[in-house]
């Protein structure tokens, strides 16, 4: 495993990471606590030492089987979790700091810790990222001890450049990969600059990047691969990265041409993440403990060469840029 360092947290951890959404089974399927265990127990097994997960996953058996598991473990792992997305309607009028602290001391309880490692704001609407007294809570909330650090999870950049303005969050968590590349523009380099610690998520495409499915692939009606193409149920760039399906099937295929013989577009497409400097951690989910190992498998792959890049770059002017990098 390689490790890096999560920005101003000092936490030093793993390159590739779990992100949690799906630990327990598939996307709409019902949460299974022994495939949860399992996940969880490949990642840490193999150095994963960064776990991370959110209040509303699975309506809290996420943070329940990370609670149970880390009683199971002796090594020291890091866990990050996110609150407000519990919010309905989610709009900025129901964040306040009392509903906020709530979901906090809730999420102490499911994780059975005394306190939460990373919390972070779970994609708020943008007037959020304009009310001070919603980041000073958090400061309270470190006082009290119940987090050591703040993050954020955005949507789109502006909202990330603003986020990093309060001196009090740490890390920003956002979506970057091959169909979604506007972050390393001017995010990165900002980042960089204020020690921000960099959580890539979605960094496969919500599974397209893996260059497994087809015209013909079935998503079952309670994945959000199939009920949220359009942003029916929450953003539109959190499923596929915001790009049309079909159009996402003709980029993969051109992708699929610069991957090495015997290697596979999934390592390449997490390699090409971990080259960007800015990044402290990608956190690809798993559904199942053989997709976790392979994950990991990118870190033994070569850094792409500049042929590649500018390979990645074209598919990416040629099918993704106009219908996606103005919008994130």
């Amino acid at each position: 495993m390689q490790y890096r360092t999560l920005g101003k947290t000092g936490f030093n951890i793993s390159a590739i990471s779990l992100g949690t959404w799906q630990v327990g089974g598939k996307w709409g399927s019902a949460f299974d606590e022994k495939n949860a265990d399992a996940i969880l127990n490949t990642a840490v097994d193999n150095g994963v030492n960064f776990i991370d997960t959110a209040d509303v996953y699975s309506d809290g058996e996420s943070e329940k089987a990370i609670g149970r598991f880390l009683k199971t473990r002796k090594e020291k792992l890091i866990v990050a979790t996110k609150c407000g997305r519990q919010i309905q309607p989610h709009v900025n009028e129901g964040y306040t700091p009392a509903v906020l602290r709530k979901y906090v001391e809730d999420s102490l309880k499911r994780l059975q810790v005394e306190a939460l490692d990373l919390i972070q704001l779970h994609c708020p609407p943008t007037p959020v990222y304009y009310r001070p007294e919603i980041f000073g809570l958090f400061d309270d909330l470190k006082k009290e001890g119940k987090i050591q650090h703040l993050g954020v999870s955005v949507e789109k950049v502006e909202e990330a450049l603003k986020a990093i303005e309060f001196d009090n969050v740490t890390t920003v968590q956002i979506i970057f990969n091959m169909f979604r590349q506007r972050p390393a523009e001017l995010f990165f380099e900002q980042a960089k600059k204020k020690n921000i610690g960099v959580i890539v998520r979605v960094p496969l495409a919500s599974g397209l990047l893996t260059g497994n499915y087809s015209a013909q692939t079935v998503f079952e009606s309670g994945d959000h691969r199939q009920f949220n193409r359009n942003g029916e149920a929450f953003d539109k760039g959190e499923t596929f990265s915001g790009i049309d399906y079909t159009t996402g099937l003709q980029a993969v295929e051109e992708l699929k041409q610069i991957v090495p013989a015997g290697k596979s577009l999934a390592a390449l497409a997490l390699k090409w993440i971990l080259d960007f400097d800015a990044v402290s951690t990608v956190i690809p989910g798993a559904s199942k403990p053989e997709q976790v190992t392979r994950n990991l498998e990118a870190l033994n792959e070569q850094s792409l060469s500049a042929e590649q890049m500018q390979q990645v770059q074209a598919v990416y002017e040629k099918y993704i840029k106009a219908s996606v990098n103005h919008l994130w």
